[in-house]
């Protein structure tokens, strides 16, 4: 598509931000206003817009998307969104180890145990850890505590979560980005522990690699998200 604007402008509008180009704002993908909570995360929208060259790159909206899906996908209907979300803390990654007698365990429990430590201090839970790949569901009062937790969120935060849970497969690591002290890299590093292992021992692909990278890539951009936003919730 080419780029069918000049001007590029962040206005304050019911209560929140927009960003209008030429003087015309924005919807979502399902035609809503796109009317976020907080200046900072509009102006960053807004700089999505403003860098686009003669032809408008899709994949370069990746704030944009996810302050669409906080509108039309989790504010209509936030039971189902926490839901989607939850499930990556039933089935977490970091904690499915391998047996305690393999070296691969433990560097597992190097990497992983201080952050499934830390949010059970955090949320008071407890996570049980589970040798293999079998699914074992986690304590109901855990469970149900992560459910609180999520829906103290903000619908911007959430969707920011969702994405991260969903890359790194890990509610653990999710919620440990929006700690304030958080190294999304280091965090973003641990999710993928299992799949550097295999590739310290069998080498590495190139093709695996760019996948990763671009993963890697929109894992850092959600955890921006959440930051522009303010990580605000009510805990």
């Amino acid at each position: 598509m080419k780029r069918f604007y000049r001007e590029v402008s962040v206005e304050p509008h019911a209560g929140g931000w927009r960003v209008a180009l030429d003087g015309r704002a924005i919807k979502t993908a399902l035609g809503a206003p796109q009317i976020v909570p907080i200046q900072a995360l509009a102006d960053a929208l807004a700089a999505e817009w403003e860098r686009q060259g003669e032809t408008i790159d899709p994949a370069d909206f990746v704030l944009r998307d996810l302050a669409d899906y906080a509108i039309d996908v989790i504010a209509p209907d936030r039971a189902a969104a926490i839901a989607g979300i939850l499930a990556f803390g039933e089935t977490d990654t970091l904690c499915y180890r391998a047996d305690p007698d393999e070296p691969l365990y433990r560097r597992q429990h190097e990497v992983w145990e201080p952050l499934v430590t830390a949010l059970e201090a955090r949320e008071g839970v407890r996570l049980d850890r589970i040798s293999g790949v079998i699914h074992r569901a986690q304590p109901p009062a855990t469970l149900a505590a992560l459910r609180a937790r999520l829906e103290r969120t903000d619908d911007f935060t959430l969707a920011g979560v969702q994405a991260m849970a969903s890359l790194a497969a890990s509610l653990c690591i999710a919620l440990a980005a929006l700690q304030d002290d958080a190294d999304a890299g280091a965090l973003w590093n641990a999710a993928n522990l299992e799949e550097d292992w295999q590739a310290e021992l069998w080498g590495h692909d190139e093709e695996a690699a760019t996948r990763r990278d671009q993963r890697r890539a929109r894992f850092l951009t959600a955890s921006t998200f959440t930051t522009l936003v303010g990580r605000s919730d009510v805990s």
